[in-house]
């Protein structure tokens, strides 16, 4: 399969190890502004995680498109998406510091938490949308173990306090789902969007 040239709107590297990996050409489209791009992140009053995640990612497209066009920059399609770590029904996002990071990680000890990645891809003035929707079970971790983790500085940055492909993979047990949707970006999905805007 031959994809489209696209642009990533992400600041992730592990998307666009993903991206690289499936052979999809794209561009980092990088927001102007980051602290308002995390501003998008914040949860709403009593917002479930599933509208959560998907809203996420519509604000993210919408920034996306508006900085292309006011750019004027050549026309490509846009991928954006988004992840996050719910356990018992709270949103774990990116941890505000190693104390948040512990906590989090205290409380996935020995569980089983969902993984949720939407992604949208806009194509003209068509968008496409995908829910990846997976199960991670933690082994029981010891305050050592967590400390010494959050110590490597791994944690930060991540949704739910850790990188699966990162040290982090000693903790897991077992995954029902897909693994690259865990990372950050779906990839059976991601390629259907492509095929779609590819056929069009």
């Amino acid at each position: 399969m031959i994809y489209p040239r696209i642009y990533l709107a992400s600041q992730s590297p592990r998307r666009q190890q993903l991206l690289n990996q499936i052979g999809v050409p794209f561009e980092v489209l990088l927001p102007l502004d980051a602290e308002k791009a995390e501003a998008l992140e914040h949860q709403l009053p009593g917002e479930t995680a599933i509208a959560y995640v998907k809203r996420v990612t519509q604000l993210k497209l919408t920034a996306a498109r508006a900085q292309v066009k006011t750019a004027r920059q050549p026309v490509h399609p846009i991928l954006c998406a988004d992840t996050t770590v719910v356990w018992k029904g709270e949103i774990f996002g990116k941890p505000q510091d190693a104390d948040d990071a512990k906590r989090m990680l205290q409380l996935l000890s020995g569980h089983t938490h969902w993984v949720l990645t939407a992604i949208a891809l806009s194509s003209g003035s068509r968008t496409h949308r995908a829910l990846s929707r997976s199960k991670v079970r933690f082994a029981p971790l010891s305050s050592e173990q967590i400390q010494r983790y959050v110590d490597t500085g791994e944690p930060l940055g991540k949704a739910g306090a850790y990188a699966i492909q990162g040290q982090a993979s000693a903790f897991v047990q077992t995954i029902q789902g897909s693994y690259s949707g865990i990372m950050g970006l779906p990839l059976f999905e991601t390629a259907k969007l492509l095929h779609k805007i590819a056929e069009a």
